[in-house]
């Protein structure tokens, strides 16, 4: 796939199969039963089940723990993978407290099926073990994809595409413009922030590996531009765009922008230019 799915998309899809499947499982189990159990073998298979789930989440929480301290280190090596990397994260967290949710109706309805099978009314008990056997099967394949989405080797690649779609879809080849044009005018952005924030640069924070000041990021320094008034919110926005996207060209998503965009780089050019320096430059 070019792209991964979307969270809701993925959400939904899980949500769907679960009551698909406990609806189905439950009408097959009160209408034509294939399996008999007996009290025994109910509350073998759901106290197995609940601390197989629990274990296999656990494991997950605690290795996607290590995972993001490695996102964290990767950004802060290189502050171009920042809006990706954020773009991963709350991906991955969305779908960690969705998993949360369907593990704890696991055990949930586990712990429910052993109550419930003393109980004379055998319908209940019979709805109770197939949706929490179905809840287990969707928790087991909701894991398994979490950890491939998660080790995928180009996850950068698809956040980056994924940021680049959002700010700048660029479906028409009617509507590119220049590729080379939109990096020359980012080039000059990027230097007329380094000059105008060359002020800010003495509070810097030190590289252990290098010894030499580590320069901050061209949104750092737009934001303390912002910050300290001199260039207005919606100048701020526009320059956030558009450091995000050349970002995500240089990781991996598809080098085409539109026309719209190289327009919008040469207007924040002239504009950064006028109101820093009160010195228009030239147009593109």
């Amino acid at each position: 796939m070019r792209q991964s799915w979307t969270i809701n998309k993925l959400i939904a899809s899980y949500v769907s199969a679960l009551v698909a499947l406990s609806s189905l499982s439950s009408a097959i189990g009160l209408l034509f039963p294939v399996l008999t159990l007996n009290e025994n073998q109910v509350l073998y298979l759901f106290s197995t089940s609940a601390q197989v789930i629990a274990a296999i989440y656990g494991l997950t929480l605690t290795g996607f723990l290590f995972f993001r301290n490695e996102l964290n280190r990767e950004a802060t090596e290189d502050e171009t993978l920042t809006e990706a990397i954020d773009q991963l994260k709350k991906r991955y967290f969305s779908l960690l407290v969705f998993i949360t949710v369907l593990v704890g109706l696991t055990l949930l309805l586990s712990n429910a099926a052993i109550a419930y099978e003393a109980d004379a009314r055998r319908d209940i008990t019979t709805v109770l073990v197939n949706a929490g056997q179905s809840s287990l099967a969707v928790s087991f394949v909701a894991i398994t994809i979490f950890v491939f989405d998660v080790i995928a080797p180009q996850r950068i690649e698809r956040a980056s595409q994924k940021l680049k779609d959002e700010l700048d879809p660029a479906t028409s080849r009617e509507l590119r413009g220049s590729l080379e044009t939109f990096l020359t005018n980012y080039n000059r952005i990027e230097a007329l922030l380094i000059k105008a924030g060359g002020i800010y640069e003495s509070g810097t924070t030190v590289s252990y590996t290098s010894r030499s000041p580590r320069r901050m990021s061209n949104v750092r320094l737009a934001e303390l531009l912002f910050r300290s008034e001199r260039i207005d919110k919606l100048l701020f926005h526009h320059l956030r765009e558009l450091i995000t996207l050349r970002n995500a060209i240089i990781h991996g998503a598809e080098p085409v922008v539109s026309q719209e965009v190289v327009n919008m780089s040469a207007k924040v050019l002239n504009e950064l230019q006028a109101t820093l320096f009160q010195e228009p430059s030239g147009e593109f």
